[in-house]
């Protein structure tokens, strides 16, 4: 269902698909939908990390610090290296920055990259407490200071690459699919459902 891709011939590479990209960029949305698409289990790392842990991200910031919360993520992605039955994995945004991290992404399966503007993340998620690089008194700022320390690490590690900002979600899932395709994995035909023919198509990807 999936090959060695030549851009990273280098690794041996896993059977799962990589969800990478900034806060905000609509990985945990669009993964839940390919998961239905590619009939794999999805799972979010940040949440596998809570459930662990048994406390937010929020928490884990408050009560253990930044450095020990990416470490988990590491711990995490080794795990994810590990298991061969392939599924779709949504990673945190800061998780590709770390350099130790960069080999194990690719060496897990197909990375997509979901990219975002800073001005899109900030329409999403002004508001939003739960984010604790955010809780700022200038959040766009902040937004657009770590998008453009973190996009050369998404790069780096990214296979393949989709906009997400302003198209629908469903439009980014046919997109990954074309470009996983290209890149020689067998996608199933999935008939739409009554509902799904009824269904507006017109949601915008979501945090």
């Amino acid at each position: 269902m999936y090959k060695k891709h030549r851009k990273n011939s280098e690794y041996s590479k896993g059977p799962h698909l990589i969800l990478i990209g900034f806060m905000g960029s609509g990985k945990t949305s669009i993964g839940r939908g390919l998961s239905y698409k590619l009939r794999r289990a999805f799972r979010d790392t940040d949440r596998m990390i809570e459930e662990k842990e048994g406390m937010s991200i929020s928490e884990i910031f408050a009560s253990k610090g930044e450095n020990a919360f990416r470490q988990m993520e590491t711990e995490v992605l080794r795990e994810i290296r590990d298991d061969r039955i392939g599924r779709i994995y949504s990673l945190g945004g800061g998780t590709p920055v770390r350099m130790e991290n960069q080999p194990l992404i690719k060496k897990c399966g197909t990375v997509c990259y979901l990219r975002i503007t800073a001005e899109e993340v900030y329409e999403r998620l002004k508001g939003d407490t739960t984010r604790p690089l955010l809780q700022c008194d200038d959040p766009l700022s902040r937004i657009r200071d770590l998008i453009a320390k973190r996009g050369p690490a998404y790069e780096r590690c990214a296979d393949i690459i989709v906009d997400t900002g302003s198209i629908t979600r469903d439009k980014v899932m046919e997109t990954v699919l074309e470009k996983l395709r290209e890149l020689g994995w067998d996608i199933p035909v999935i008939e739409k459902t009554e509902n799904e023919n009824e269904d507006t198509g017109d949601q915008r990807t979501e945090p």
